[in-house]
Formats: structure tokens, C-alpha cells, sequence
């Protein structure tokens, strides 16, 4: 072990082997290149999936912190109208398509001053779906990050077996068994390995931390919801 590292140092400072990116890239094959390539793409795609999740995770949050206050005071001045406007200015929080759902529906059923049990159940069900429906919103895209970060390391090993097919084309060819003839596809190796770790690492972090965050968005929206049927079903109580 100790030879072959003092062979790979000495061929190195003789210039013989370069594992510089351009030089690796230089004696990579096509199928090897088209695994960098495959991986650039999937890169990319996560980090552009990140950006858009993230931006709207936060102005989900902003806006929330706005929304839950501001249609508190309305219907605790029992200004449906008003909270229904509120939550139109919201339109990126979470919580504000949750409300506004159960407001839109509670006032559709609304045909006098009296409130029905079928009223609040209506309200309900719509809460409901508009959770349904905001869950599947926040989770887009999450589905690939969590596909990425599964894949780009076998993605990788592709490259790595290829590489190692490379290194041992290289060895019949010259008929040495140098460690000249082999660096090439060794090279090939390392490099799909480590990017396909490089993308996959990263992926895999994201989807756990926005999977989190939509866990907790989702109880937060139950919450909300909850509330809401219970300031219906209050209303109802202090009308009778």
C-alpha cells in the first residue's frame, strides 16, 4: 500500500497523472460524461426546487403572522366580511386559504340570523379541503428532492463502473499493469462517485427539513380550523 502511494506521488510531480477537473474531464468517456451531465441536471433541478420552496415557506410564515392576528380581531367582532378580506389579502399563507375556505362556505349557507348544524359542518368539510389542497401545494416538488437524493449516488456508481471498465480497457490495450494505464479510469471513478454524493447529500437534507416544515404548516392549518368551528359553534350557542 505504501508503494502504490509512493508511485502515485512520484507520477504526479513527473506530470504523468493530473487530477485536475479539465484533465479528468479530458479522459472521461461518453457514457462517464453523460453520468456528469445527468447529475448537473439533477443538481440543478434540486437546488432550483429548494430556492422555490423556501421562498415559499417563508412568506407563507410572514404572512401568517399578519393574517392570524388581524382575523382574530374581526371575528371577534363578528365581522365575517371583513375576516373574509383579510384573508383575500393573504393569499400566500397557509392559514389564510384554510380560513377563508370556512368563512366562504359559512356565509354561502348563511340565509338568515339563525346558524344550523349543517352550516358549521358545511364550513367544516371546506376547511378540510382547502388543508388538503395547501398540503399538496407546499409538498410540490419534495417528491423529486426525495427522488434525487435516492438516486444520484447509484447515478454515481454507474460512472464508477464504467470507470473501472475504462481503467481495465486501459490496462489490455498498453498490456502494463502501471498505474498509467489505469488513472484515467480511475479518475472517471472518483469523480461520478463524489458528485453523485455531492448532489445527493444535499437533496436529502432539504426534503427532511421542508417535509418538517409542512408537517408543521399542516398542524398549524388543523389548528386554525379547529378554532374556527369552534367560534361558529359559539356563535350558534350565544344566538339560541
Amino acid at each position: 500500500m505504501l508503494l502504490f502511494k509512493l508511485n502515485v506521488l512520484a507520477m504526479m510531480l513527473q506530470g504523468e497523472v493530473s487530477f485536475d477537473l479539465r484533465s479528468m474531464w479530458a479522459s472521461m468517456g461518453i457514457p462517464a460524461k453523460g453520468v456528469v451531465v445527468l447529475l448537473a441536471v439533477m443538481s440543478a433541478w434540486s437546488i432550483g426546487v429548494m430556492i422555490d420552496r423556501y421562498i415559499a415557506f417563508s412568506q407563507a410564515r410572514k404572512q401568517s403572522r399578519e393574517f392570524a392576528p388581524a382575523v382574530a380581531g374581526c371575528l371577534k367582532e363578528g365581522k365575517i366580511e371583513e375576516a373574509i378580506s383579510v384573508a383575500e389579502q393573504n393569499k400566500r399563507s397557509h392559514l389564510a386559504k384554510v380560513v377563508e375556505a370556512g368563512l366562504q362556505e359559512f356565509r354561502a349557507h348563511s340565509v338568515s340570523h339563525e346558524i344550523a348544524g349543517e352550516q358549521i359542518e358545511s364550513s367544516r368539510r371546506a376547511c378540510e379541503r382547502a388543508e388538503a389542497i395547501v398540503n399538496a401545494e407546499l409538498k410540490r416538488g419534495l417528491s423529486g428532492l426525495a427522488t434525487i437524493g435516492a438516486t444520484a449516488p447509484f447515478v454515481g456508481l454507474f460512472g464508477t463502473t464504467v470507470g473501472i471498465i475504462n481503467a481495465f480497457r486501459g490496462m489490455s490495450s498498453e498490456k502494463t499493469a502501471g498505474l498509467s494505464a489505469v488513472a484515467g479510469g480511475i479518475s472517471e471513478a472518483l469523480v461520478t462517485t463524489a458528485f453523485g454524493l455531492f448532489v445527493a447529500v444535499p437533496a436529502v437534507w432539504a426534503y427532511n427539513w421542508f417535509t418538517n416544515k409542512v408537517e408543521a404548516f399542516g398542524i398549524e392549518m388543523t389548528n386554525s380550523s379547529s378554532e374556527l368551528i369552534d367560534y361558529f359553534l359559539k356563535q350558534k350557542g350565544g344566538r339560541k
